[in-house]
């Protein structure tokens, strides 16, 4: 019965296929699971006794409509290099005189011709005979689309917000080289890459921390419109597994101010950040060294970050600025002092962040220079120093403060939620085959 349904109506089943495809993510049972775990099984698989499969190729147009309706068809297509709105109409199907006239003419549309950017996707519903019902072009840098639309027997051109829907999405994958490598064979966008980082950016650094067989699994949130993905979210919960040891993290709403948690309610912020920049690699470790210039050895007390000179550099806790300025062999140079006797050192700097002075208060990972090559340097990179009353402390080892947990009221619904976000991890981690979104 199933084939024959699909067999008949193709693209009626593509539309409803295409359309609903996020249910899935919502993960609303186990049931689901087992449903994308099955899709995992190889063709090859011998099928139960007693039943038969059936493989059957079936060859659809890549410009196939998706019907809506009795007399209306849907279809999208990504905007190719060099596409005009001629070429454009013509893949969508639309064959309709007066609708190419009126974007090409008509004062309203004019601005639409600077809107032709490669990879987004316009959307149109046609008649069957090929005239233009709706036309749907998303506008670059604003949370607008323009619709062109048939109203009353003419063509007229307005501009709408988008309306998103967001869904949640699961996604999990294994550390082989680099944690974009990682996120991308695993289909993740940079943005949640990035999120993830700084979630755990206290426990673990990213540029020396990694391990090959490292893994993580996420809950995200993604928002689609008309059923595309057009924009990530937040990181709802996680779970890292760095060189044997486990972290967690679970994202928790409380008086409109959201931050992520460990599960037994502690927060995941600490009061510092391992590294003062988001991605890099550590060219000169805390220790004993022969000095690049001055040929003696001198205990370096700090970490030196090899990055391309005008990387951004980010305050790793809250503080007040002490010092800024020129120093010695440390060139342009940033000093920030913490609550509790902590002071961290940023040199070697191109420049400073624009309005940062002496007294200016800082919050963590907040902009406050540029990589450079100014004093004792023999190349474009940070150096970084963390000193705990007066003291140099190797910033790759010491064990950082947490800021303040969940208070005893809040911890009920935490843990709450908590447990439903850890349930959707786990069900992930037992189908490391299934991808939901």
């Amino acid at each position: 019965m199933i084939k024959r349904r699909i067999l008949n109506h193709p693209t009626r089943f593509l539309d409803r296929l295409f359309h609903h495809r996020w249910a899935i993510a919502a993960l609303g049972s186990v049931s689901a699971l087992s449903m994308m775990a099955a899709t995992a099984v190889p063709v090859s698989s011998p099928p139960p006794d007693g039943q038969l499969q059936v493989v059957e190729q079936l060859a659809l147009q890549s410009q196939a409509p998706l019907q809506q309706g009795g007399d209306f068809f849907f279809r999208e297509e990504k905007i190719a290099r060099g596409d005009t709105f001629g070429s454009l109409m013509a893949r969508l199907g639309i064959q309709d005189d007066e609708a190419q006239r009126f974007i090409l003419n008509a004062p309203e549309t004019q601005h639409l011709h600077r809107q032709l950017v490669a990879g987004r996707t316009i959307s149109a519903r046609t008649t069957e005979s090929g005239e233009l019902v709706t036309l749907y072009i998303p506008m670059s840098g604003t949370e607008t689309v323009t619709i062109i639309e048939r109203s009353d027997g003419k063509l007229k051109a307005s501009e709408h917000p988008l309306q998103y829907e967001t869904h949640q999405v699961l996604k999990s994958g294994e550390i082989r080289s680099t944690l974009f490598g990682a996120t991308d064979a695993a289909g993740i966008p940079d943005s949640i890459a990035i999120q993830m980082a700084e979630i755990f950016s206290s426990d673990i650094d990213f540029h020396t921390d990694l391990r090959r067989g490292d893994h993580f699994s996420l809950v995200y949130e993604m928002q689609y419109y008309r059923g595309q993905p057009a924009r990530s979210g937040r990181i709802l919960s996680a779970e890292f597994v760095n060189d044997g040891k486990t972290y967690q993290a679970f994202y928790f709403d409380q008086d409109g101010k959201g931050a992520y948690y460990s599960a037994d309610g502690k927060s995941r912020k600490k009061a510092f950040l391992r590294s003062p920049l988001e991605f890099s690699r550590v060219t000169s470790g805390f220790s004993m060294r022969l000095h690049p210039i001055l040929k003696t050895w001198r205990a370096h007390k700090g970490v030196d970050y090899g990055a391309p000179t005008g990387t951004r550099v980010r305050a790793t806790g809250d503080g007040i600025v002490a010092f800024i300025g020129k120093q010695g062999g440390y060139g342009n140079l940033v000093i920030i002092s913490h609550a509790g006797g902590y002071q961290t050192y940023y040199a070697h700097l191109k420049g400073f962040a624009s309005n940062l002075r002496k007294g200016s208060r800082i919050s963590q990972g907040d902009h406050i220079g540029y990589v450079g090559q100014t004093g004792w340097a023999t190349g474009p990179h940070l150096h970084y120093e963390f000193h705990v009353k007066g003291d140099a402390i190797n910033p790759l080892s010491i064990a950082v403060p947490t800021t303040i947990p969940l208070s005893a009221s809040q911890q009920p619904h935490f843990r709450a939620q908590a447990r439903q976000q850890l349930a959707m991890l786990q069900l992930l981690q037992e189908a490391p085959s299934a991808r939901f979104e």
